[in-house]
């Protein structure tokens, strides 16, 4: 009995291997799809986590009615976050079959890095401030962009900081430090940010933080230095956290906000596999950066109104 149950044990090993084995095989075909699918599992993973903790709480009601009240909306619950597991592997892949199925894994050399940003539709002249403003849903929001003259090392790159704050209706709601470099040939690099989010003057989320180098984090191209219709890269790379995408529209676009009409600009959409319903269309003057934000679904937009240039 014993030496059947120590066959039975090797037999398991050995199958346990030879699936593993074979399931890095074929992850390692296509390490872009491999990640998507580990990413839903770690999804699914964290669905399943919630709902079992959410009936553990049912079971506390001492209301029969309100105990299977609660109970199916878990089961509601459980069921949306599964099927945004979904959503946001399949947002994940359709990024994979424009970018290919190499792991994302960019070189930096900070050889290739200059101390001035001044891509023509990105420039980041430290004392200037770029302000937005726009009518949303949630209320009348203020943003402010402002070029600190302080800087970052990272990944040994000196990266530029960038302060920014958004109000909504006159209260604080974000407040982010971003960090920026511009390589050789002009394209403007992301190498992270701290994001705080903010309700009634206190930090409830960090939710969004990263630094590339840190934790399989990785810097992305905020802004190419010859951007080409089609173009798809990635802006920022933190699995699960950060993991925005850029895709060039236009090179030709029009754009009118209260600090003035702007022709020939770069326009883009930026989009998340996170969120995979979010989209964002941004259109970039030459010599002045952003100045338009559009949500393309509501409407919504977020207009340049000022800059500001230090003394």
């Amino acid at each position: 009995m014993k030496r059947f149950a120590h066959l039975v044990l090797i037999l398991g090993a050995v199958l346990v291997f030879t699936l593993t084995n074979g399931a890095v095989a074929a992850d390692a075909k296509d390490l872009c799809r491999a990640t998507s699918q580990k990413a839903m599992r770690s999804c699914e993973a964290e669905a399943w986590s919630d709902y079992w903790l959410a009936r553990g709480k049912c079971h506390n009601l001492s209301d029969p009615a309100a105990r299977e009240a609660c109970a199916q909306q878990a089961e509601v619950d459980r069921k949306d976050a599964l099927e945004e597991c979904n959503d946001q592997r399949d947002a994940r892949q359709a990024v994979c079959d424009r970018l290919g199925e190499d792991p994302y894994d960019p070189v930096i050399d900070p050889a290739n890095f200059v101390a001035t940003i001044d891509n023509p539709y990105m420039p980041l002249t430290p004392g200037t401030t770029f302000i937005y403003e726009g009518n949303t849903a949630e209320g009348f929001e203020h943003q402010e962009f402002a070029v600190t003259s302080n800087t970052r090392v990272i990944l040994g790159v000196t990266c530029v900081e960038v302060h920014d704050t958004v109000t909504l209706d006159g209260a604080l709601i974000e407040d982010t430090l971003d960090w920026f470099a511009q390589d050789l040939q002009g394209n403007v690099w992301y190498f992270g940010e701290n994001s705080k989010e903010i309700v009634n003057g206190e930090i409830v989320s960090l939710e969004g933080s990263w630094e590339a180098g840190v934790d399989g984090a990785k810097p992305g191209i905020i802004m190419e230095a010859n951007p080409a219709v089609g173009d798809l890269y990635r802006q920022e790379f933190y699995l699960g956290e950060a993991e925005d995408i850029g895709e060039v529209l236009s090179l030709t676009a029009s754009a009118s906000v209260p600090y003035g009409d702007f022709s020939n600009c770069l326009q883009t959409a930026d989009t998340v596999p996170l969120e995979p319903d979010a989209l964002e269309h941004k259109f970039y003057a030459s010599g002045i950066g952003l100045v338009l934000e559009v949500d393309p679904v509501t409407g919504e937009r977020l207009e340049l109104i000022q800059i500001i240039i230090a003394p």
